[in-house]
């Protein structure tokens, strides 16, 4: 698998104490990411660790996983490495440790990874598809089944949407388009904008 970062954080990637993995990859070009060492095409910041490696590391720092700790998959976008994702989370979740993944939602199969996700995290930037492709490079159609899918099955999932100003202040779409769903086992989290990317950001930070 490759990465760009790891280490411990404390309830921000899931509940409790994690181990937090991010996976580099992201098929969405997000203007304002945190992250744009995670996407892209260059692999010059990555490390490779096997499935095998991550999963012998998660049992030997089980002792830290408290307060209802684990592992999370972060990105980047883990999905992009779906079949690496899909063992790892099968592993670790047949092994009796917590897992979590933050995704944006929008992987064709991410149904089939549910079973072993105890804590799933999505975001859900816009509801509109023209506008998403425009400002995250990527239509937002399947992100959009795979929450109507969630709400169908009754499945836990926090929602976390981003506050781009121009882009999605305007609560009204968001109340609309939800108000059609069964959202009663969501948790909505507004993330509020910042510039903690900007740095890293080799291209101008728009």
């Amino acid at each position: 698998m490759k990465l760009f970062r790891k280490g411990f954080n404390y309830s921000q990637d899931g509940p409790g104490n994690r181990l937090v993995y991010h996976l580099h990859g992201c098929n969405f070009s997000c203007i304002w990411c945190a992250n744009p060492e995670g996407m892209g095409p260059d692999f010059s910041n990555c490390f490779e660790r096997s499935v095998e490696d991550l999963f012998d590391e998660a049992i030997r720092c089980r002792k830290l996983f408290f307060d209802g700790g684990g592992v999370t998959l972060t990105g980047g976008e883990p999905t992009c490495q779906f079949a690496e994702t899909a063992l790892l989370l099968g592993r670790l979740h047949r092994a009796g440790i917590h897992t979590a993944i933050e995704t944006n939602g929008s992987h064709p199969h991410l149904a089939e990874l549910l079973p072993v996700i105890d804590y799933l995290m999505m975001d859900f930037k816009h509801f509109d598809n023209e506008i998403h492709q425009h400002w995250a490079g990527a239509q937002n159609t399947t992100v959009r089944r795979n929450l109507e899918h969630i709400c169908r099955t009754g499945r836990e999932a926090l929602i976390r949407i981003p506050l781009i100003n121009g882009f999605n202040t305007d609560p009204e779409g968001f109340v609309s388009y939800f108000r059609g769903l069964d959202t009663d086992r969501l948790s909505f989290e507004f993330l509020p904008y910042h510039e903690y990317g900007k740095e890293k950001w080799k291209e101008p930070y728009l």
